[in-house]
């Protein structure tokens, strides 16, 4: 039965409760493996991404010496230690780095979604004779002869259940294709300026 007196007597019921300015252990702990998983992931990118990451320079040593460790057990302790490094970092610099692998994933979608289209437009090249009608009207700077023959081959090869080289050429000239046009818009953009100066 509670004591009715017990509010009357100066006591309040929160009076005893610690507050605490610092997080909890749980929370510590979480913010340390964010941290670890974080460092795991720059890990596994490629090592000139890991070069261009603005970071410490023992950080980015760390990382660069754990994606060379082949042994299970001395890349453990390796990544452990990117772990211990990483929570030396302050919190602009852990955002920057989050950023930066943000980055990467967007970079990447927008990688595989061209690379896709380039498929699909290799394969309509092969499928449609209007598809080169087409490509050509667009850039009139390729060599007809040569697509003919490469189509002409590739759907050969597909037939014949041949090693697709000519499939991998025609694919390479349309990614060259795809990259011509930035250079050509960039340099457009630049006389723009210039004429309105």
């Amino acid at each position: 039965m509670p004591n009715a007196n017990r509010g009357s007597v100066g006591f309040r019921s929160d009076e005893f409760d610690q507050e605490y300015d610092r997080p909890s252990k749980s929370e510590l702990k979480r913010q340390m493996n964010d941290l670890q998983k974080l460092g795991e992931q720059l890990v596994a990118e490629p090592r000139d991404r890991v070069k261009r990451t603005p970071m410490p320079e023992e950080l980015r040593d760390a990382i660069l010496m754990a994606q060379s460790i082949t042994d299970h057990g001395g890349r453990r302790r390796q990544l452990q230690f990117v772990g211990k490094m990483m929570r030396k970092l302050d919190e602009e610099e852990v955002a920057v780095i989050q950023r930066t692998i943000e980055s990467w994933k967007g970079m990447s979608k927008a990688e595989t979604a061209a690379l896709h289209a380039l498929e699909r437009r290799r394969e309509k090249l092969l499928a449609d004779d209007n598809a080169l009608t087409q490509l050509l009207e667009e850039h009139p700077e390729l060599d007809v002869q040569q697509l003919r023959t490469l189509i002409r081959n590739a759907r050969k090869e597909q037939a014949e259940n041949k090693p697709p080289k000519a499939y991998r050429e025609i694919f390479q000239i349309l990614k060259d294709l795809n990259k011509k046009p930035k250079k050509d818009e960039a340099e457009e953009e630049g006389d723009d300026d210039e004429s309105d100066e």
